[in-house]
């Protein structure tokens, strides 16, 4: 059984979609950010950096039990476990790897950033407002140009690439992005929405 702490955030809902897509039993322990419930003790004992998602799985490697935090290292120790939802091919693998990369190191942090300044900061910032509102607008570009002529990011293959990055698209409207702006990253926003696993996974918790 693994332990699922989380809360309804797009990295959170990385780790649901995985869990619902591989059938991994798992139980739902939400962590309520709105009440700082990821600086309790407890928490912070499996997710030292005070971020949701984190999980336990009590048959980890060598039958030990491991805690992970850190959504991207989540999604791939899952697809290790399972062997789904990462490519077989190498190069296709490393491919899968660097878009997951991609979306930790941008198109989470970046768009979160517009997220705050758009819908959260106290008092409008016309400067930080623009500098992450382009950078929003420049990742999807580059995420509409890798999907020109895919199904999914990873050529036609559905992989934690697409689970990473999904719910952050999702959060559009925070960002100020129009979706039909970049048609192919809208017709991907499509295939995945109609994936029944998907849409269970974006529910929780």
């Amino acid at each position: 059984m693994i332990d699922l702490y989380t809360w309804g955030t797009p990295n959170g809902r990385k780790v649901s979609i995985m869990l619902e897509a591989t059938g991994l039993p798992y139980m739902v322990h939400p962590v309520d950010i709105t009440a700082r419930d990821q600086f309790e003790p407890d928490f912070l004992a499996i997710s030292p950096n005070n971020r949701i998602p984190a999980i336990i799985d009590d048959e980890g490697p060598d039958d030990t039990t491991i805690k992970l935090f850190e959504s991207g290292a989540i999604l791939l120790y899952l697809a290790e476990k399972t062997g789904d939802f990462i490519p077989t091919d190498p190069t296709k693998r490393l491919q899968c790897l660097q878009w997951l990369m991609w979306q930790m190191g941008g198109f989470g942090p970046m768009l979160g950033q517009a997220h705050h300044f758009n819908r959260f900061a106290k008092e409008t910032i016309p400067y930080a407002i623009k500098r992450y509102s382009d950078e929003s607008r420049r990742l999807w570009s580059v995420l509409d140009q890798q999907l020109s002529g895919n199904q999914f990011i990873i050529d036609q293959e559905l992989s934690i690439a697409d689970f990473a990055v999904y719910p952050w698209a999702c959060r559009c409207d925070w960002q100020g992005i129009q979706p039909r702006d970049y048609p192919h990253v809208q017709q991907w926003m499509e295939r995945m929405a109609n994936i029944e696993f998907v849409q269970r996974g974006m529910q929780i918790p």
